[in-house]
């Protein structure tokens, strides 16, 4: 299946109904690392960030721009064995059905970031990354099982996305890192920043809602109450336990959510044993296309990744000959 790790790979995915299961490579090789590339996040990160760009037949190009970049850095920054780049799938995930109001609140995609991710998704494999979009979970689910699975194989991992929700996922073998930020979360990073440890994070998260995801969590605890709770009692569960301790108007509160709560964490945690029809070892770094690379440069108007990719040496910057 390599030749098929190096095109678009999409499956259709049903809670219980899928038979498929990822395998690893045999053996484990604490110097192989993977490299997943949350596609999704930072599609709408670039549509946002950077400015309209157009191709020469109009087309617009500013979102597959700024990702192709990330790609390309990271590429160089991270020598990984194995990688790929993960985007959500049309349609509604299992969350939604349990959560109706789970994203209702969001706008819908733009025209314009909508007609850039069919163009985006054939650059990337071009550029020799896999791209995945599996029906029924969302990219989150996808790069926690592909993590997971690597991480029971010996591997390292490195997760690049703007999402905090994986910040659930890192361990001693597994990173999160933000380009758009420059920053990478390990174990201590996370305490650092969100005052829990990894592992406890999504508790974590419970008690504060995500907004983005329109999931509520306890009125009025913010990020140094739940921290504050975690540490003080261990874990979500304990801080329920002894809600009946906790005064004031936040203690209040969290009695009152209490029925909501585990099913609030149930939505943010994301899930680790999805199907793949997939195995590691089809995610091995095959080299790209540099045919088909060349021709989308020139689509899109990347002259000077197009030169870059036939050798042509860089233009040199035109001198001000009246300045002169």
């Amino acid at each position: 299946m390599r030749q098929a790790s190096r095109a678009l790979i999409s499956c259709a995915w049903l809670a219980g109904r899928c038979n498929f299961s990822l395998r690893i490579v045999s053996g484990t090789d604490p110097e192989k690392t993977l490299l997943l590339v949350d596609g999704s996040s930072y599609l709408y990160r670039a549509f946002h960030a950077l400015p309209e760009l157009k191709s020469p037949r109009g087309e617009p190009t500013g979102a597959v721009y700024g990702v192709a970049a990330m790609l390309r850095r990271l590429a160089a920054d991270h020598k990984a064995q194995a990688r790929a780049c993960v985007f959500d799938a049309k349609g509604k995930t299992f969350r939604d059905e349990v959560y109706p109001q789970y994203k209702a609140h969001r706008p819908p995609m733009p025209e314009a970031l909508a007609a850039q991710i069919e163009p985006l998704k054939e650059l990337v494999a071009a550029l020799g990354w896999p791209v995945l979009s599996i029906e029924g979970v969302e990219a989150d689910d996808v790069i926690a099982t592909l993590a997971e699975q690597a991480r029971r194989g010996g591997w390292r991992c490195v997760i690049s996305s703007s999402d905090k929700d994986l910040a659930q996922l890192v361990d001693e073998r597994v990173t999160v890192v933000n380009t758009m930020s420059n920053e990478t979360l390990d174990p201590e990073g996370v305490r650092q920043k969100f005052g829990v440890a990894p592992e406890r994070f999504v508790d974590y998260l419970a008690l504060v809602g995500d907004a983005v995801d329109n999931v509520p969590g306890v009125e009025k605890v913010g990020p140094k109450t739940a921290a504050r709770w975690i540490a003080l009692y261990g874990s979500l569960d304990a801080v329920m336990a002894h809600a009946a301790d906790i005064g004031g108007a936040v203690g209040k509160n969290l009695r009152q959510a209490l029925d909501w709560l585990p099913q609030g964490r149930a939505l943010l945690s994301v899930k680790r044993d999805v199907g793949l029809p997939l195995a590691l070892d089809d995610l091995v770094d095959g080299g790209g296309d540099p045919a088909r690379l060349r021709e989308l440069y020139e689509r899109f108007g990347f002259r000077t990744w197009q030169r870059e990719l036939e050798g042509v040496a860089p233009e040199a910057p035109r001198r001000n000959l009246a300045a002169a």
